[in-house]
């Protein structure tokens, strides 16, 4: 697949990269918002992120609305979702795309942070949480935030409020896609090797997919070799995921919703399928560093 070398730019890669993030936070903020403010839905959004279940656990709970009291749990959701729709907006329109690139990349750990999470060995548990390791369970925004940063690097990309703005806007150079490249390609190995490796313990996205397959295109994508074809096979899992998750007896929105996450990492493989993801420590690569370091730099192997 020659014909496919440095097909994308890094002002088309900030473009995709960009669009896929944006759905996922006006999709998300969008359906967090009609049920926060719909009066007959509220108590039921309120209680799934702050129950046994949910996303905040009692450390976080106390900090958050007993020790500094600044919100209600239902005025931080409120606040946070229209943060997220908006940002989303602005994500899809290219407007502020470096900062909120920065402000997600580690936003997006907090979920790690807060999760409500029993692991003890030996503990019987009254309630239903989560009995995984949070990383675990939340893998697949620790992947997002590892795009938000490539995103960060990249800038606006194409058909941006920002370039409109700002004609001078510095974008990384085209150069600096081997580094960019590695972290994008080890941020959506992440939750296909952990998907693969532990899926079949509770809570650990799996994609629907059997694990041996997952843990072969994440190891592909780790290493950086067949990447391309590693893109293609998980593209095609999203939207067999996509197709998994459809449920008629809900809205748009909530089936949107059910896999937001996705959006953006088929953007992911659509970079990778287009341009690849750099050579940086790929094993031609690695080989060239030790023969390098040694001084068997006539013995380096071509990448």
């Amino acid at each position: 697949m020659s014909f496919l070398k440095n097909e994308f730019s890094n002002l088309q890669t900030a473009f995709y990269l960009r669009i896929g993030m944006g759905i996922v936070f006006i999709v998300g903020g969008y359906n967090k918002l009609s049920q926060l403010l719909d009066p007959q839905r509220t108590e039921a959004i309120v209680n799934s992120y702050t129950g046994t279940l949910g996303y905040i656990n009692e450390f976080f709970l106390q900090f958050l609305f007993t020790d500094i009291a600044f919100f209600t749990p239902w005025g931080f959701l409120t606040a946070l979702s229209s943060f997220e729709l908006i940002s989303g907006i602005a994500l899809v329109a290219g407007f502020m795309v470096r900062p909120l690139a920065l402000i997600y990349g580690f936003l997006l750990w907090t979920f790690v942070f807060s999760l409500p999470v029993v692991t003890t060995p030996g503990v019987e548990l009254s309630v239903k949480t989560y009995t995984s390791p949070a990383m675990f369970v939340q893998m697949r925004d620790i992947a997002l935030s590892g795009l938000m940063f490539v995103l960060y690097q990249l800038g606006s990309g194409q058909f941006s409020v920002d370039n409109k703005l700002l004609k001078n806007e510095v974008t990384s150079t085209d150069e600096s896609w081997n580094s960019l490249g590695l972290l994008l390609r080890l941020s959506i190995a992440a939750p296909l090797v952990i998907g693969g490796l532990f899926g079949s313990f509770e809570k650990i996205s799996t994609f629907a997919t059997p694990q041996f397959l997952l843990f072969i295109v994440g190891v592909l994508f780790i290493l950086g070799v067949q990447v391309r074809l590693a893109a293609v096979v998980f593209a095609g899992i999203l939207l067999w995921y996509m197709f998994y998750k459809l449920n008629l007896d809900k809205s748009l929105i909530a089936n949107l919703n059910a896999f937001k996450r996705e959006f953006a990492f088929f953007a992911a493989s659509i970079v990778v399928f287009f341009r690849g993801a750099g050579n940086a420590y790929t094993p031609n690569d690695i080989v060239n560093r030790i023969a390098n370091a040694f001084g068997w730099s006539g013995k380096t192997v071509e990448s």
